[in-house]
């Protein structure tokens, strides 16, 4: 049995923290009556769920995807780019070969999409909508995410969690690049 305390700190303190060590650190959230949806599949409506929180996006969308062919949720956030939401993009390596990814469109309708290659697989499958929802689980941007395979998505609507991915976020596209 492992003996873990949480740690007491403001999360300002512990944003903080974080940039000064440089390190990622573990965070425990007690998330009071955060609205919270689950969506399983195969067809458990998870791919609709994402296309319209999408869709309510006012200011900014912050993604990062493994694999990204999608085409409803490409389309959805080349819809939220064109009604003015800040849309970026990072994607794993892998996307440059797939010649089905939608890199390419959404670049095309100009939003900025860059790779992370630091990392062996880029896996994470997050998006922060308006600094106030969390949309990640093992859900991937695929129509086989939705059709075919056993997969889990959450949206989370919690200002603090969002601070956590978006902080997760920016620390990715530190090290990105175009191509």
């Amino acid at each position: 049995m492992t003996n873990r305390r949480a740690l007491a700190l403001p999360l300002s303190t512990l944003f903080a923290l974080m940039v000064w060590f440089n390190q990622a650190l573990a965070a425990d959230l007690v998330l009071h009556e955060a609205l919270t949806q689950v969506y399983f599949s195969p067809r458990g409506g998870a791919q609709d769920a994402l296309v319209a929180e999408i869709g309510k996006a006012r200011e900014s969308i912050f993604v990062q995807a493994y694999s990204f062919t999608s085409e409803p949720i490409i389309s959805a956030l080349i819809q939220a780019h064109q009604r003015g939401v800040h849309v970026e993009v990072i994607l794993d390596k892998s996307q440059r070969a797939d010649k089905r990814s939608g890199t390419a469109a959404v670049r095309e309708a100009g939003i900025h999409a860059v790779i992370d290659s630091k990392h062996a697989i880029a896996h994470n499958k997050t998006m922060v909508i308006d600094h106030e929802t969390v949309v990640t689980g093992s859900f991937n941007i695929t129509k086989s995410a939705e059709e075919k395979n056993a997969e889990n998505l959450l949206i989370v609507r919690s200002q603090d969690l969002a601070r956590l991915y978006l902080e997760d976020w920016k620390k990715h596209r530190q090290h990105t690049d175009w191509q």
